[in-house]
């Protein structure tokens, strides 16, 4: 039987002795004993009831059982639905009714939680150690496993994205979107079994466990699996590497750090950075203490990544590079393509786009055209040799150290605060994390404190989610439409 991204990834370290995963602890986990232990879960997936195309919904620490459990998932079949360790329960509610899944895995410390949010659906623990009863269920399983079928359109993840409106949205990435953006950034990035990748990513998202997990997979590199980026690690890390995969913050940490020395960098090949935007005086700054120009790539959860500054050729500051090899994009205003440097709608078509939106065939229809080109709703400019630059985002979108957060929901959470008339949530560029949150509030008379708004929004949102800042105005500006103008907050308050 065939299994489109088992076989791909997974399937040909058989008997491969190399280093895979090298650990905060100090293990080395070879790929044969990684499927091994593939192998393992997969058997505990399937005695929980878990069958081909079921969703195993995952918010676990970054373990090595963790990437296991995702090769399990593929092996088994299943769609896997990895969440963000920092959501709340009140957010993982939402995200849970609408993927019914049949198996829920969560950290330890919060099966009580999970267990009461889940209402009859099974639920597995992951912890240090092995400790957690995902881990040692496994501990007692063979380790082969007969493959699942599955076929390059059948559904191997599900990851939840949403825009500045609306209810999140759960993208569907099919066995050969993930297969053929790795092939892809594999083959662009020249990464081999020689490579070894400083992995401090979290591997809830796309960067962190497709760009980073599935390339390396494919070409068989060493990973040297950080549970979180810690600036002591990475340095001690750098002259053992070869390449590391990270978000602006990364970086711009890095440079703060007197010891961070070109020497350090002398068996680097490439540093690649993404989920937010690079500024032009990191490049610059890194390039003049290490020798190196980041390579920086754009990409979103329903595609995959879609472009990339060159291996070979100039990695200009502020551009995204060109389209990746079986990927189309075009620039566009109203569907129509655009001149080439005017400013349009980004739009992309090829195998990494995703099949559509989990339950929401009327979104699908709105951001997936009959000609397979996905509107991603991001603004750019393509120059006549095919290299785009991103001007803007048309919903809002803030990214903040590489995380995506949405207006629209912080704004709920902070109109449901007593005293509160409205507000309006915007990101400022911050030197360190991208973007900062700020919100805007108009209050009712008497109305709260920054400090009280913050008491109430605290607790219901992920802590990256939290406005760094309220600020109260008497009124929010608006256009003749009366719609409210975050440009002029932006620029207003970009200081």
């Amino acid at each position: 039987m065939t299994n489109t991204l088992y076989d791909a990834l997974f399937a040909p370290h058989a008997g491969n002795d190399t280093p895979f995963l090298q650990t905060d602890e100090g293990a080395s986990i070879s790929y044969d004993a990684f499927l091994g232990r593939v192998a393992q879960i997969a058997h505990v997936l399937t005695e929980a009831g878990v069958k081909p195309g079921d969703r195993v919904v995952v918010q676990a620490p970054k373990l090595a059982d963790t990437i296991a459990l995702y090769g399990a998932a593929v092996q088994a079949g299943a769609v896997y639905l990895p969440l963000n360790t920092a959501y709340t329960e009140a957010e993982l509610a939402y995200f849970i009714k609408d993927a019914s899944p049949s198996l829920v895995i969560c950290d330890a410390k919060d099966a009580g939680g999970m267990t009461r949010l889940c209402a009859g659906t099974p639920v597995m623990t992951l912890a240090a150690g092995g400790q957690g009863s995902l881990s040692q269920a496994a501990d007692t399983k063979a380790r082969t496993f007969q493959t699942a079928a599955r076929g390059p359109d059948d559904l191997a993840a599900l990851l939840y994205t949403s825009g500045t409106t609306g209810r999140s949205k759960g993208a569907m990435l099919s066995h050969k979107n993930l297969l053929s953006n790795a092939v892809a950034l594999t083959d662009l990035w020249k990464i081999t079994d020689a490579d070894r990748l400083i992995h401090a990513l979290p591997i809830f998202h796309t960067h962190g466990l497709f760009v980073a997990m599935n390339t390396c997979l494919l070409a068989g590199a060493t990973v040297r699996f950080m549970e979180a980026f810690d600036i002591d690690a990475v340095l001690e890390e750098l002259p053992a590497s070869t390449l590391m995969m990270g978000v602006p913050t990364f970086y711009t940490r890095m440079l703060g750090d007197a010891r961070f020395l070109g020497t350090l960098c002398a068996g680097m090949r490439l540093f690649v950075s993404g989920s937010a935007p690079l500024l032009a005086e990191t490049h610059i700054a890194f390039e003049a203490r290490t020798g190196h120009r980041i390579l920086e790539r754009y990409g979103m959860t329903e595609t995959n990544m879609i472009t990339s500054n060159p291996y070979d050729g100039d990695r200009l500051a502020g551009t995204v590079g060109f389209a990746l090899p079986g990927t189309e994009v075009e620039i566009t205003d109203s569907g129509i393509r655009v001149a080439h440097g005017e400013i349009g709608m980004i739009e992309v078509r090829g195998d990494n786009v995703f099949q559509g939106y989990w339950n929401m065939p009327e979104k699908t229809a709105e951001e997936l055209r009959e000609t397979g080109f996905f509107i991603t709703g991001d603004l750019g400019v393509m120059e006549p040799d095919g290299r785009i630059s991103i001007v803007g985002r048309q919903k809002d979108l803030i990214i903040s150290g590489g995380y995506n957060i949405y207006p629209k929901e912080v704004e709920d959470v902070i109109n449901d605060v007593g005293g509160v008339l409205e507000s309006a949530v915007f990101g400022v560029a911050h030197p360190d994390f991208g973007e900062s949150v700020l919100a805007a509030v108009v209050l009712q008379a008497g109305g709260p404190t920054p400090e009280q708004i913050a008491a109430e929004v605290t607790p219901k949102l992920a802590r990256f989610k939290h406005p760094r800042r309220y600020i109260i105005l008497d009124g929010l500006p608006r256009n003749t439409m009366g719609k409210v103008q975050k440009n002029v907050l932006r620029e207003t308050y970009s200081d």
